[in-house]
C-alpha cells in the first residue's frame, strides 16, 4: 500500500516562506535541504534547479510554484534555521534563498491521485513550509488535463514526464512555432503533423484519419517528409511525375479584385474601377468567342447598364458644378457603338435607335459651358432606356451587372485582356490604363507565370478544392505540401494569398451548406515572417505582400469559427504582423537569441514567466517551451526525435564533409562523398533551354 505524501511531508520540506507577493514568493532554504541531488522523492533528482517545481501546502492541496532564481546570502549574524546545537556558539553561516513564481494549484482527488489547475485562489503566509514534489506529483502537474491524445515529448524539469497536447486546443486556436535557425522549428512542425496523424490512426484502429493539413513550403523542405504516411499530395512549379509531384496551379480566375489590383498596381481613380468592371464582365461570360451579333449587343448593353448603375449609385453624374468631367465623352463612346444592323430584329433596331437618339439629345445640350449638372431624372431616363434595349435583345434583370467581381468563374487571359480594353473604352479612360494593361500582358506572356496561373488545362474549382484541400473523408490523403520555392517573386505572395483565401472561403461555404458543421483543417505557413510581415496600412496602393498579410490576418481573426487553424513557423517574430501574433493562443518557443524577438515574446505572453522565458537564448536543439492555451502550464519540452528520413531537408550546410570528401555514418564508418558541378545543365534549366540550346517554351 502506497503512503500519502502527507504521511512523510516532513521529509520533503526544504525551506520556509520569507516573503509573499502576488507575483513572487521568496523562500529561505533549510541547511539540510539538498544542495545538488534530492534523494527523498522516490528517485534521485537534481535540486535546486532553475525552473523546477516546488509545492506549498494549501487548503485544497498544494500551491505549485516555479523556481525563478537561487542565491546565497551571507550575513554577519546567525540567521540559519534547521539543525542547531544550542550548547555551542552559533556562528554566522551563508543562507540559501530562492524566488518562486506561483502558477497554479495541485488538487488531491484521492490518496495518490492529483490534478493540476491554473490560477491561484489563496496565497500562503510567511513561515509556511515549502516541499519537494514526489514523482507522482510531478507527473500530475505536467500530464494533467483532458483529451491529451498527442504526445510531443517529455519534460526534463518534471522527471521526464510525458508532455501531451489536445489537438483541439493546439490547432483550433492557432499555434506559433518560433525560434532561431537550427533550433528545431521545422522538425517540431513536421513532428506535430506526424504525431497527430499517428495518434488519430491509432484511435481508428489503423484506419486513415479524416484530417487535413496544408503545408505552404517556401523553401521546398517538406516534399519527402511525409511519404511514409500514405497518400501525400505534393505540388511544385515544375512538377515531377517520377517523384509523384504534381504541377502547382493557382489559376488567374481565382484572383479577386484586390489581388489583381495589387499585381497590376492599379491606381484607385481610373484603373481600379476599370479593373473591377472588367472582372465583372469577363466572369459573366461577356467575352466568349462564339457569339452572334445579337448576343454581342445584348452583352454590350448589359455592361452599359452596370456602368450607369455604378455612376448613379455614386452620385457622380448629377453632382458638382456642371457636367461631370468625362461623362459626356463616355456618352460619345457609347453612342458610337450603337448601330442598327440587318442581323437585328425590328424591335431590337427600334430600341437601338431610341437609345441612340436619347444619348444624342444629351450630348447636344451638354456643351463645355453648360451651367448645370445632369439631373437625377435624366440619368433615370437613360438607365431605363438602356435596360429596355437590353431586354429587347433577350436580357433580364437577373443577368444585369454588377455581378460580384470576385466570384471564381473561369475565364482565359485573352478574354480578360479584351474585357479590360473594352471597358476602358466604354468608361473613356483608355489613356489612363495603358500601364495596367502592360502588366497584364506581362503576366500572360511570362512562361514562368503561365504554367502556374495561366494554363489550367480544364481545371475546375471543384477539382482544385478536391486536390488541394482534400477529398471527402480525406480519401486522397491527409497532407498537402505546396512547394513555393520556384515561384517567381512577382507572384509568390499573391499565389500564397490566393491559396490561403480560397481555403478559408471554401470552409466558410462548407459550414453554410452543412448547417453549421465545420471541416477541421490546419494551414501551416513556414517562414511566416516573409508572408505575414507587418505593413503600412495607410498606403493607398497595397502591395502583394500587404494583401498576403491581410489574408492571414483575416484567417487569424475568423478562421477558428470555420475550422481553419493556423500553424506559423518563424525565426523573426518581431517582423510578423501583430494582429496575427495576438490571435495565436499557443506558442512553442525554441531558442531565441535576438533581443528584439525576445522582447516581443515577453510582451505577447500573458503568463508570469520571467524565469522560464530567460531560458530562451540557451535552449539546446529539440528543446522548446510550450505555453498558452495548448498547455495547462508553461512547460519545457524535449521534443520527440524524428528519424532522418522524417525530417524536413533543412539541415545545416555540411562544409567539412565536402571539404574533407568523407562523411561519418551512424555506425561509425565513413563514406566518400562527391559534389560534382555541371553548370551547363544548370544554366540551360535557368534559361529554360533544352539540350539543343533551343527555348523549351518554343
Amino acid at each position: 500500500m502506497s503512503m500519502s505524501p502527507m504521511a512523510y511531508a516532513d521529509s520533503l520540506i526544504i525551506g520556509t516562506i520569507d516573503f509573499v507577493a502576488p507575483d513572487e514568493i521568496k523562500v529561505l532554504l533549510n541547511i539540510e535541504a539538498p544542495d545538488n541531488v534530492a534523494l527523498n522523492t522516490g528517485t534521485p533528482r537534481p535540486f535546486p534547479r532553475i525552473n523546477g517545481y516546488v509545492l506549498i501546502p494549501s487548503d485544497e492541496g498544494y500551491l505549485v510554484a516555479q523556481v525563478e532564481w537561487i542565491t546565497v546570502e551571507r550575513s554577519q549574524f546567525p540567521k540559519r534555521r534547521g539543525m542547531q546545537d544550542f550548547g555551542l556558539i552559533d556562528l554566522p553561516y551563508p543562507l540559501r534563498k530562492m524566488s518562486l513564481n506561483p502558477i497554479g494549484s495541485l488538487l488531491q482527488e484521492d490518496e495518490d491521485k492529483f490534478s493540476f489547475r491554473r490560477g491561484v485562489e489563496a496565497y500562503p503566509s510567511v513561515g509556511s513550509p515549502v516541499l519537494l514534489p514526489t514523482q507522482n506529483q510531478l507527473r500530475s502537474i505536467v500530464e494533467s488535463g483532458t483529451n491529451k491524445h498527442v504526445k510531443i515529448g517529455v519534460s526534463p524539469l518534471a522527471a521526464n514526464a510525458s508532455v501531451c497536447v489536445d489537438p483541439d486546443r493546439l490547432f483550433g486556436r492557432h499555434l506559433a512555432v518560433l525560434g532561431n535557425t537550427g533550433s528545431g522549428k521545422s522538425c517540431s512542425v513536421a513532428g506535430l503533423i506526424r504525431w497527430s496523424l499517428q495518434a488519430a490512426r491509432k484511435a481508428r484502429d489503423g484506419g486513415d484519419p479524416n484530417a487535413r493539413f496544408i503545408v505552404l513550403d517556401p523553401n521546398g523542405e517538406y516534399a519527402n517528409t511525409f511519404k511514409d504516411l500514405g497518400n501525400v499530395r505534393v505540388f511544385s512549379v515544375e512538377g515531377d511525375e517520377d517523384q509523384e509531384i504534381q504541377a502547382l496551379k493557382v489559376p488567374m480566375w481565382f484572383w479577386n479584385s484586390e489581388e489583381w489590383s495589387a499585381f497590376t498596381q492599379a491606381s484607385p481613380r481610373a484603373q481600379r474601377p476599370t479593373l473591377v468592371q472588367a472582372l465583372r464582365s469577363v466572369r459573366d461570360g461577356s467575352f466568349e468567342d462564339d457569339v452572334t451579333p445579337s448576343n454581342e449587343m445584348r452583352r454590350y448593353l448589359r455592361t452599359l447598364v452596370g456602368i450607369i448603375q455604378q455612376e448613379k449609385s455614386s452620385g457622380r453624374p448629377w453632382s458638382g458644378p456642371g457636367p461631370v468631367k468625362g461623362f459626356v465623352e463616355r456618352l460619345t463612346t457609347w453612342q458610337d457603338a450603337l448601330r442598327t444592323s440587318e442581323d437585328y430584329s425590328d424591335d431590337e433596331n427600334e430600341c437601338i435607335r431610341g437609345l441612340y437618339g436619347l444619348i444624342s439629345t444629351y450630348r447636344g445640350t451638354r456643351r463645355a459651358d453648360w451651367p448645370g449638372p445632369f439631373t437625377k431624372a435624366e440619368i433615370d431616363d437613360l438607365l431605363g432606356q438602356t435596360k429596355a434595349a437590353h431586354s429587347a435583345f433577350g436580357g433580364s434583370d437577373t443577368d444585369v451587372l454588377p455581378i460580384d467581381a470576385d466570384v471564381p468563374r473561369e475565364f482565359t487571359g485573352s478574354d480578360f485582356l479584351r474585357s479590360l480594353e473594352v471597358n476602358a473604352e466604354q468608361l473613356n479612360v483608355s489613356d489612363y490604363v495603358e500601364t495596367m494593361l502592360m502588366r497584364v500582358r506581362t503576366l500572360l506572356g511570362d512562361s514562368r507565370m503561365k504554367s502556374v496561373s495561366g494554363e489550367t488545362d480544364g481545371l475546375s474549382l471543384a477539382d482544385w478544392l478536391n486536390d488541394y484541400i482534400g477529398a471527402s473523408d480525406a480519401a486522397n490523403g491527409s497532407i498537402t505540401v505546396i512547394d513555393l520555392s520556384l515561384l517567381p517573386v512577382e507572384v509568390v505572395h499573391l499565389a500564397t494569398a490566393v491559396i490561403a483565401r480560397m481555403t478559408l472561403e471554401a470552409l466558410q461555404r462548407y459550414r453554410k451548406i452543412n448547417q453549421g458543421k465545420i471541416l477541421p483543417t490546419a494551414l501551416v505557413m513556414e517562414e511566416a515572417h516573409t508572408f505575414i510581415k507587418r505593413y503600412n496600412a495607410d498606403t493607398e496602393n497595397q502591395s502583394s505582400a500587404a494583401i498576403c498579410c491581410q489574408v492571414f490576418e483575416k484567417i487569424a481573426r475568423e478562421g477558428r469559427k470555420f475550422g481553419l487553424g493556423l500553424v506559423l513557423s518563424s525565426q523573426r517574430p518581431s517582423e510578423l504582423s501583430p494582429t496575427v501574433l495576438s490571435q495565436c493562443n499557443s506558442f512553442l518557443l525554441h531558442r531565441i537569441s535576438n533581443d528584439r524577438d525576445q522582447e516581443l515574446v515577453h510582451r505577447l505572453v500573458p503568463d508570469n514567466l520571467r524565469g522560464l522565458l530567460r531560458d530562451l537564448p540557451s535552449l539546446p536543439s529539440r528543446h522548446a517551451i510550450l505555453m498558452g492555451w495548448a498547455s495547462e502550464l508553461p512547460v519545457l519540452v524535449q521534443m520527440r526525435a524524428l528519424a532522418e528520413s522524417e525530417r524536413p531537408t533543412s539541415d545545416d550546410p555540411d562544409f567539412w564533409n565536402v571539404w574533407s570528401g568523407s562523411e561519418e555514418l551512424e555506425d561509425g564508418s565513413y563514406q566518400d562523398i562527391q559534389r560534382p558541378v555541371d553548370w551547363d545543365s544548370i544554366s540551360r534549366d535557368w534559361q529554360e533551354r533544352n539540350d539543343n540550346g533551343e527555348s523549351s517554351q518554343s
